[in-house]
């Protein structure tokens, strides 16, 4: 289900009927208000607006919001907090944006999020949806898009893998997928990880015997794999099997995914029992390897339901104002597996809160089951419920268990997200450690809330890549890495110092060009704009940083001097530059760092800093490998049909398909190339001249 604009446009989204309402002049925004017939004490919010002991910004802000509330939309809608930079503070819906509105309105009377987000606030920008349910997946798609400072936000939004029985091939194949689901085939999971999905794959191959290999590998296969002869797949690439016999091993297969395991192994039992008595032991022990590797897959479930088909559940666990939302997949009355996450949301949110605005985002490209089960009850449990059977196309319920065996799921849940916290709260306290550990080996004026390390990889300089990764108080942040493939055509090749200074000139070129700064520089920000006295609370969900405090190079003095320049040319202040290279001999321990100001220097061999250094450095080594590897890769397996616009997978697949190599192709007819399917006549044109004018 899409949702359905329909207001007046505005000018910075062309796409979306949004409406940003006349902006009048703050002094006029009393005038605005009481020419309105809106319900309401409209004297109490000018009354409120005015009271000298609110902080200057505050009121300042609610000004700002009341001068947009009278042309905010009556019905259910989405509205947008801009800051002065045109930054989104806040995406929120309601059922009547102007009510939803008119509470901002009022400068009073707010948490320290709130009246932070109200101070900064210059703008507002809405959408009028024709029902809250279009409002509500209106709003995901922003705050997914936008990630809003003041908004939660699920950190971790990688889809999930599935097992995928494919129907578009005479042996279908057995695979795991994730991602958009264009292939036809059943789908079955969600699976919590990759780790369990690989698994499972293992017992099932040995189970049914279904191939794993693509359909090109399938289609060149002259004899049996290796598979077969571990017993892991029948072999119908080279008739091994008949077609009949490997139909019923994908049904039997289909079967068990779709939760009918029981038949499937009563079954299995009773032909092994068979076999026996013909005095087919050969047969026998076959049938018993199968049942043995489904009950396998069944043993390493852990928690299975009786009474629960299909659910997924959700459990919300706080301490220390830090959430996790642990998830577990129940499929055909299965555990396929769990998974912790760690919204960023304020301390100043109740669990609830946290919880009600997780889900909307979770489910934002994810099918839902047929049953949610939840830790806690949330404000939007009718709106999300509606939504998601609409998105499905089937009923989705959406409950609080109190009694049973849905209650003792979800307290399982929220068992596994409490100890799930503990475990990442201390992990936070050791990050933190070695983080200070950092700034006072290295002489920091304060601890480094982002760190950057660098690195390059290549083969006397072919396929030259450079590599970013990210660490802060959570550890690496995977989201934040960055490659660079090396374009400077003046470089030597193997020229690392050329290379460094490429790499950092385009990063740091691109921050300077977005004027990023340091989050405690808003943190800044915002106490000023509060003008409070009492102390405010520290934002705990306040954006990770975009511009290091700190970034280490993999490298001698060579390189630390190449950074140097690079900073100098661009003029960067307030990132310290450290260099580290390897010890005699590359002895781990024996490291020399070299830092503006200070001569080179080690660090003792038992020093925690030296140990997170090492970690950091390895990492970033360990990045730059695995991508210069896909690159270099991708270079072996290219094909010339890559180079002819207008010829995407499908078609080169057709052609491959039906002459084997490009080097076929090359020599291929205009007439042979015509009849390929899929192929028309121009198509064949351009793949023909192509190769023609080559040549010539």
């Amino acid at each position: 289900m899409s949702p359905s604009p329909k207001s007046a446009v505005a000018p910075e989204s062309p796409k979306l009927d949004e409406t940003a309402g006349a902006v009048p002049e703050p002094e006029q925004a009393a005038d605005a208000l009481a020419g309105s017939d809106e319900p309401g004490d409209l004297a109490e919010l000018d009354l409120q607006a005015d009271d000298p002991s609110l902080p200057a910004t505050v009121r300042q802000g609610a000004a700002t919001i009341r001068a947009f509330w009278k042309h905010a939309p009556v019905g259910p809608g989405v509205y947008r907090m801009l800051g002065a930079d045109g930054e989104v503070l806040y995406v929120g819906k309601a059922k009547s944006v102007r009510k939803r509105i008119a509470s901002y309105a009022r400068a009073a009377g707010h948490t320290n999020r709130i009246a932070r987000m109200i101070a900064l606030t210059t703008s507002m920008v809405f959408v009028s949806t024709g029902t809250e349910a279009e409002a509500l997946l209106l709003e995901t798609n922003y705050i997914k898009q936008m990630k809003p400072r003041f908004n939660v936000l699920m950190r971790d939004d990688k889809s999930f893998p599935y097992i995928l029985l494919t129907k578009d091939h005479l042996a279908p194949q057995i695979t795991k997928h994730r991602g958009a689901r264009s292939r036809k085939g059943d789908y079955f999971g969600p699976f919590a990880s990759v780790w369990a999905v690989n698994r499972t794959l293992n017992a099932l191959e040995r189970a049914f015997l279904l191939r794993s290999c693509s359909d090109s590998y399938f289609e060149n296969r002259t004899r049996p794999c290796l598979l077969y002869q571990i017993k892991r797949c029948s072999a119908p690439c080279t008739g091994e099997i008949n077609a009949e016999d490997y139909a019923e091993l994908v049904r039997e297969a289909h079967d068990f995914l779709s939760g009918k395991s029981r038949a499937v192994r009563d079954t299995l039992a009773q032909e092994m029992a068979l076999a026996a008595d013909d005095l087919e032991f050969e047969r026998a022990a076959r049938l018993r390897d199968r049942i043995a590797a489904l009950s396998a897959i069944q043993g390493a479930q852990g928690v299975n339901p009786k009474t629960v088909e299909e659910a997924d559940v959700f459990a919300i666990a706080d301490q220390a104002g830090q959430f996790c939302i642990e998830v577990f997949f129940f499929r055909t009355y299965q555990n396929w597996g769990n998974r912790a996450y760690f919204p960023r949301a304020d301390r100043s949110f109740e669990p609830a809160e946290v919880l009600d605005a997780f889900l909307a985002q979770f489910y934002s490209d994810m099918p839902p089951p047929r049953l949610v089960l939840l830790s806690h009850e949330i404000e939007n449990h009718a709106v999300l419920a509606e939504a998601l059977s609409a998105r499905a196309g089937r009923k989705v319920e959406i409950l609080v268990p109190q009694r049973g065996e849905k209650k003792e799921l979800v307290e399982h849940a929220a068992h596994n997200g409490r100890e799930a916290l503990g475990r990442k709260l201390s992990e936070s306290a050791s990050q933190e450690k070695l983080l200070c550990a950092l700034a006072e080996a290295f002489g920091l004026e304060k601890v480094p809330r982002r760190i950057e390390v660098y690195d390059n990889s290549h083969i006397m300089g072919t396929n030259a890549v450079g590599a970013m990764i990210v660490a802060g108080a959570d550890g690496f942040m995977k989201s934040h890495y960055r490659t660079f493939n090396i374009k400077g055509e003046e470089l030597t090749p193997g020229d690392d110092y050329g290379m460094m200074r490429e790499v950092l000139r385009r990063r740091f070129t691109r921050l300077l060009k977005e004027g990023s700064v340091t989050a405690s520089a808003d943190v800044e920000q915002e106490t000023a704009l509060l003008d409070q006295d009492a102390e405010p609370e520290e934002p705990e969900f306040a954006a990770f940083p975009q511009k290091p405090d700190l970034i280490v190079i993999d490298g001698g003095l060579g390189q630390f001097e190449a950074a140097h320049k690079i900073f100098e040319e661009l003029g960067v202040k307030g990132v310290t530059i450290v260099s580290i290279a390897k010890g005699p001999d590359r002895n781990a321990g024996r490291e020399s760092f070299f830092i503006d100001g200070r001569e080179p220097f080690r660090l003792s061999p038992r020093d925690p800093a030296l140990y997170f250094i090492q970690r950091l450095r390895d990492e970033a080594h360990r990045f730059a490998i695995g991508t210069h590897r896909a690159k270099r890769k991708k270079e072996f397996t290219k094909s010339p049909l890559d180079e002819i616009a207008g010829i995407g997978p499908a078609r080169k697949r057709a052609l491959l398909h039906a002459f084997g190599t490009a080097k076929a192709i090359s020599r291929a007819a205009l007439s042979d190339l015509e009849k390929v399917p899929g192929i028309n006549a121009a198509t064949a044109k351009l793949v023909y001249d192509f190769f023609h004018d080559r040549q010539t």
